[in-house]
């Protein structure tokens, strides 16, 4: 009778760790820390700013498993969230993998936030991208239109029939700068339009291959630098009233300036800003994205924007919602209300 007891006892064992993979006795231990979730950041190019501010956000945001909480010393960010800056060809290309859901999460220039999610101008062939969702504004990109110092272009005008390189295929430079150029009569097959990264417009404009070039940015910009270093140039002006003629029709455009002597001798220049924006799915989960909001703004992300990138002081909480004019995501939203910087009531935006 005792041995058949024992081989009782030697079955039930068995059949436990059969069905659960481990003894019975450690039905009773911590359950398992869930597996990790990954979030992409589609960015610009790997030596560009968008790359640079992503990877500072991914850092930010990130919480992986067994990491020190943020009372010890360790991560602000999303419990068992990895995060990582994803290198693309820029604004246009990250919007249109987000919404074909090859993508998380993206930082796009406002313009093209606006167009994708109410389907006009550059998207206007595709549905609208209901779908996207602003967790903020972060900081004010530039307009820069830049000539050899010595060439006979003086104005915006004088771009007619000539050779311009707008930006790389599927950036939010090249989109801008077509609406620059229509805004000052110089529609397309006006003028010979190339297409290409911002390094090899400098090379070719100081080679004398290009008559002009577009660069979107926060400035100073390290490829004008570079690039009076080796050949002298000037910064075209926006004529003001085509300036305030895009910001009436385009909520996302500023007029603003330049100030002298950003770069070397140049003098103020008029141009337009608009935002570089952070984005998401709708359908993201509401908490991940408080959190993810929570953590963009939290005191030890500021430190880290301050010490990894010159547009990184730019990047400000009062500022987060200064040109949005796509619908909000619900757990950005959450967060502004609950820190006192949305009104009361629901949210209008001027988008379409």
């Amino acid at each position: 009778m005792p041995r058949c007891r024992s081989r009782l006892a030697a079955l039930v064992i068995a059949l436990a760790v059969l069905t659960t993979g481990e003894p019975a006795k450690a039905q009773s231990a911590t359950p398992a820390t869930p597996p990790p979730k990954f979030l992409r950041i589609g960015t610009g190019a790997a030596n560009g700013t968008y790359f640079i501010i992503g990877g500072l956000i991914a850092n930010a945001v990130s919480a992986p498993p067994g990491s020190r909480t943020c009372e010890a010393g360790g991560s602000c960010g999303v419990p068992n969230l990895i995060a990582a800056a994803q290198s693309t060809a820029g604004s246009a290309t990250n919007l249109r993998a987000l919404h074909s859901g090859n993508m998380e999460s993206a930082l796009a220039q406002g313009d093209l936030v606006y167009f994708a999610f109410n389907g006009i101008e550059n998207f206007r062939n595709t549905p609208p991208h209901r779908e996207l969702r602003v967790i903020a504004d972060l900081y004010p990109e530039t307009v820069h239109i830049v000539v050899r110092q010595d060439s006979p272009i003086k104005t915006i005008r004088d771009l007619l029939r000539r050779t311009v390189a707008l930006g790389e295929s599927g950036s939010g430079s090249a989109a801008t700068a077509r609406m620059i150029l229509a805004a000052h009569g110089i529609g397309k097959g006006l003028f010979q339009s190339k297409l290409m990264r911002p390094s090899q417009a400098a090379d070719d404009l100081a080679a004398g291959r290009l008559d002009a070039f577009f660069l979107v940015g926060g400035y100073p910009m390290p490829i004008i630098d570079d690039l009076a270093r080796r050949v002298p140039v000037r910064l075209l002006n926006l004529d003001v009233a085509a300036a305030d003629q895009l910001a009436a029709r385009y909520p996302f455009f500023t007029p603003t300036d330049i100030p002298a002597r950003t770069y070397k001798s140049q003098p103020a220049t008029h141009t337009v800003q608009l935002p570089v924006q952070w984005v998401i799915s709708a359908d993201a989960n509401e908490a991940m994205v408080y959190g993810l909001t929570r953590a963009l703004w939290h005191p030890t992300t500021r430190k880290l924007f301050l010490q990894g990138h010159p547009q990184g002081r730019r990047i400000l909480l009062d500022q987060a919602m200064r040109s949005v004019t796509s619908p909000l995501h619900p757990g950005a939203e959450r967060f502004y209300r609950e820190n006192g910087l949305l009104p009361q009531g629901p949210l209008v935006y001027s988008g379409r």
